[in-house]
């Protein structure tokens, strides 16, 4: 291995010379207590940054095993440690100057939540950390004199202040990991309890702004209802109160502008842990849950979507249905049975992003089309199989339809941020509506099932939920596989590209940051180029790559050249979701 005295020598052997001579300095470099290494080195001062690497070993880091001993905590540990040197970073970033990217110091931003990421892995005590810098040139010109400030006073400074134990605020670090085992042993309670999700009383829920995830000041705090409170008795905290949601099905109704959508996106959100100060950090929900929605011109291969669609007029064999251009009821069905197919067991929904022909028919559509006409059997009458015969929870949220009463277990309003159990009282309301509207049937038709059909609208609950094909498997994209320099790019979280081919992400409302949507680029490569044979279903291949990513993290997405420093580990639901809206996909 090299030393930090030959870097330094060869620094000022190429100073002034062409750009690409910085090319020369690729390699390892002994740096007293860590090593640096230069991993890829950019083309000129207005490309991509150079990436680089720093290692230090577990007995130099000293960073006490009982902090990344379960993966939860090493996950912390790493978060904590990435925005740490995030912030000395910044601070010493275009400290030494030139052209274009020159003098940049940058490493990954975490948001509100605490994700999975490669910029910072700590594996049995050792640290890797991976970043990107700017080497500085004037220019198309060398000037190594900034280069070697950056890499012997500003870089030393910044992993002696963030990777070192006994360098940085040991409390805050202690902190953040009694917050992480609190937030485990929540979510381990959940299944415990029979509840698919929990909201501790004081969580803040609304954000500062619909661009922004940071807490909006002065907002209600929430407060949970007497008959859905209970006590969890936490590791670090104690005890601690807030509403348990049952498992079942839940219904939060409520007037426009009082917190139903914001409760049901902290729901959607508490799949992961937050930081301290987020005002969600004990905003838990199952970590399977899914975000449904219709999602109109989606791509769907092969989807048994026959319990919620069938008889088409076309013709169209919905057990195994596939579209170029789904309708709103069509995706919104694809996207639920493929959210069966990856393994959730919560299914979170809001009637404003629904296909309204999907979640309900109303008596008198039903009256003027017959079942017999339809050929959509509505969300509402297979929400309750879904729950007795496959053990799939639902959080409904409402504001224009009543229809849910009559199936719901939980009903909760929303009133000025502060939740209601209501559920008492709308089933009374439910029962009157039936009874008045019973009368009525019984008036306009001769027979029982005749008026039990008007009576519903068509939305009776069936009693078992249907067989469906499990199994779907598909094959390679040969052209994929033939292609030796495959290409990928992210766009935000709303799309991706590989080889060109765009893959729509703007609807899958679980992804929270870009480097989850590259993580999903790379992980569809991986899984086009290694696993896709024809005879692994997506389900077997979801749990394949959750296995590989658990033992060996993103990293083993790349067995040989360099890890990309800006991937996020995304879950398993938005890996498949992301394999099924790609528009090659072969069955």
């Amino acid at each position: 291995m090299n030393t930090a005295t030959e870097l330094r020598n060869r620094l000022r052997s190429i100073d002034h010379k062409g750009y690409p001579a910085y090319k020369d300095l690729k390699g390892q470099y002994q740096f007293g207590d860590y090593v640096l290494s230069i991993d890829h080195v950019q083309g000129d001062p207005f490309a991509a940054p150079s990436r680089l690497s720093v290692r230090v070993e577990k007995s130099k880091a000293g960073f006490p095993a009982a902090y990344y001993d379960t993966p939860a905590k090493r996950i912390t540990l790493q978060d904590h440690l990435t925005r740490l040197f995030g912030r000395w970073a910044a601070g010493g970033s275009f400290q030494a100057k030139g052209s274009g990217k020159s003098g940049l110091l940058s490493v990954s931003r975490c948001g509100q939540q605490v994700l999975e990421r490669t910029a910072l892995r700590v594996k049995d005590g050792d640290i890797i950390l991976r970043f990107e810098a700017g080497f500085p040139a004037n220019g198309r010109t060398i000037n190594a004199r900034e280069l070697e400030k950056m890499l012997f006073e500003i870089l030393p400074d910044c992993v002696r202040k963030s990777l070192y134990y006994v360098k940085i605020d040991q409390e805050k670090l202690r902190q953040a990991i009694c917050l992480c085992e609190d937030q485990q042993s929540i979510r381990e309670s959940l299944r415990e309890r029979k509840l698919c999700a929990f909201i501790a009383d004081g969580s803040v829920l609304p954000r500062e702004s619909g661009v922004s995830e940071r807490p909006m000041k002065n907002a209600v705090p929430f407060r949970s209802p007497e008959s859905l409170r209970i006590t969890l008795k936490l590791p670090n905290r104690g005890d601690v109160t807030g509403m348990g949601i049952p498992m079942g099905i839940t219904l939060f109704v409520g007037g426009g502008y009082h917190g139903k959508s914001t409760i049901l996106q902290a729901l959607q959100n508490g799949v992961y842990n937050h930081i301290a100060g987020d005002g969600r950090e004990l905003v838990i929900t199952d970590a399977s849950a899914f975000k449904l929605r219709a999602e109109d011109g989606r791509s769907v291969t092969g989807v048994d979507i026959s319990p919620f669609i069938k008889n088409l007029p076309n013709r169209k064999d919905t057990t195994h249905f596939s579209t170029e251009d789904a309708s709103g009821s069509t995706s919104q069905a694809a996207n639920l049975m493929e959210a069966l197919e990856s393994g959730s067991s919560l299914i979170l929904i809001d009637e404003d992003t629904s296909a309204t022909n999907f979640m309900v028919r109303d008596s008198l559509m039903a009256q003027v089309i017959t079942p017999g006409e339809e050929p959509i059997t509505p969300f509402i009458s297979r929400v309750r199989g879904m729950y007795e015969d496959l053990g799939v929870s639902s959080i409904i949220v409402a504001g224009s339809s009543g229809a849910f009463f009559h199936v719901a277990d939980t009903i909760i309003q929303m009133k000025e941020y502060v939740p209601i159990d209501i559920t008492q009282k709308a089933k009374a309301a439910a029962d009157a509506y039936e009874g008045r509207h019973r009368e009525s049937d019984t008036k306009q038709a001769s027979s029982p099932s005749a008026g039990d059909s008007l009576r519903t609208g068509g939305n009776a609950s069936e009693a078992v939920f249907p067989d469906f094909n499990r199994k779907r498997c598909p094959g390679p994209d040969m052209t994929l596989r033939k292609d030796d320099r495959i290409k990928l790019k992210a766009m935000g979280t709303s799309e991706l590209s590989i080889s060109k081919e765009a893959v729509e992400l703007r609807y899958l409302e679980q992804l929270k940051d870009q480097e989850q949507s590259m993580a999903l680029a790379y992980l569809l490569k991986y899984v086009e180029l290694r696993m896709l044979d024809g005879r692994k279903d997506l389900r077997q291949i979801g749990d394949l790559l959750e296995d590989q990513l658990d033992r060996s993290g993103l990293e083993s997405l790349f067995e040989r050249g360099e890890v990309s420093a800006q991937l996020a580990r995304p879950r398993k639901q938005e890996i498949l979701a992301c394999i099924n809206r790609y528009r090659k996909l072969k069955l």
